[in-house]
């Protein structure tokens, strides 16, 4: 417990920074009743900037279970992290267990707050994060609080996941395309600017160049484009792909996420194409705006790998070992936007 020392400030240094009595400090931090608000706030922010840790929580709990499971997510905007969630809180729930969410705000936000201070502050028993790849400083905060962890959506060293084989996931996708006849199919894919976990991008875009390789069918480099994991991303790399000559474009477009999908089959209807006539698409996901379009996906279930990963810490919380998970279920849906190339 050293190293904790030394990097988790008392009470008395916010004391002191503040004037007031260590009495008054401990009141304060447990919210009571008997401590004006004002006084309240001003210890909270004192004891945010001086990375000040509870020592029941830095101990591992050592005054019993509190019921709870942090959930970290980058943005809580997104169909993947919403409805993850959703699962999580579920499982939650019934057992009994409160949720207390940390939204890391995308790119912008104040991460080093959150991972220095907040989590370790913060009595959980549990942390389940969301499609994150944490950095050795992030790692070292968290296991100062000796929680059990878990990541959805994504692998991250040392980390038990829930996530679907992205690579075999992508197989499916090129297998279906070129199953349909399809030779000259193009590949949109890219970075999550709001922080989705970045081995998942290559990993899918790795599979569908090697399931395209087996193949005997190379991929052109200027048929691999950035849609930045968002529709607005899909509508530009779609206009790139459909602003040439019809020899020049490819007869299917294979898109790392449904809503990238959706927004290349706008962009080839902007450009006077019929999908799939002209033009087939398909993405990954499984989302439900994709099921209104008739958009041909590989399905994941989000909801279900968010129950699996707070079954999985709830379990290591009762002393269960930590073993490793399954791939995630994810299944082929054909619908109407992938057909035969036009001959």
């Amino acid at each position: 417990m050293t190293g904790l020392q030394a990097v988790s400030p008392g009470i008395q240094e916010i004391a002191t920074v503040t004037g007031l009595s260590k009495s008054t400090v401990s009141r304060a931090l447990r919210g009571m009743s008997t401590v004006a608000d004002a006084t309240i706030d001003q210890v909270r922010r004192v004891a945010d900037e001086l990375g000040y840790v509870p020592s029941s929580a830095a101990a591992g709990l050592a005054t019993g279970r509190q019921r709870a499971v942090g959930v970290v997510v980058p943005v809580i905007d997104r169909w993947f992290y919403v409805k993850a969630l959703g699962g999580v809180d579920a499982e939650l729930r019934r057992a009994g267990y409160d949720l207390v969410l940390y939204n890391l705000g995308g790119p912008g936000g104040d991460r080093d707050r959150a991972f220095r201070r907040s989590m370790l502050r913060h009595r959980v028993d549990a942390l389940v994060l969301l499609s994150l790849v944490l950095d050795e400083t992030e790692r070292a905060e968290l296991e100062l609080a000796r929680h059990p962890m878990i990541v959805i959506g994504g692998p991250a060293a040392g980390i038990r996941n829930v996530g679907v084989d992205d690579v075999v996931v992508a197989g499916l996708a090129v297998e279906h395309l070129c199953g349909l006849g399809h030779r000259d199919v193009a590949y949109v894919g890219g970075q999550d600017e709001a922080g989705m976990n970045v081995a998942v991008p290559w990993l899918r875009r790795d599979g569908f160049v090697d399931a395209m390789a087996a193949r005997g069918l190379t991929v052109r480099d200027d048929w691999v484009l950035d849609g930045r994991f968002s529709f607005a991303g899909g509508v530009a790399a779609g206009a790139t792909l459909f602003g040439g000559p019809a020899e020049d474009r490819p007869t299917a477009v294979f898109c790392a996420s449904d809503e990238m999908a959706l927004g290349v089959v706008l962009a080839a209807r902007r450009a006077g194409l019929c999908v799939p006539r002209d033009v087939s698409v398909m993405g990954i996901d499984g989302h439900e705006y994709g099921a209104v379009v008739g958009l041909t996906t590989v399905a994941q279930d989000p909801e279900a790998q968010g129950r699996t990963a707070a079954r999985a810490v709830l379990a290591e919380v009762d002393g269960a070992a930590a073993e490793p998970l399954p791939a995630a279920p994810a299944h082929l849906v054909v619908r109407a936007t992938t057909g035969p190339p036009r001959v």
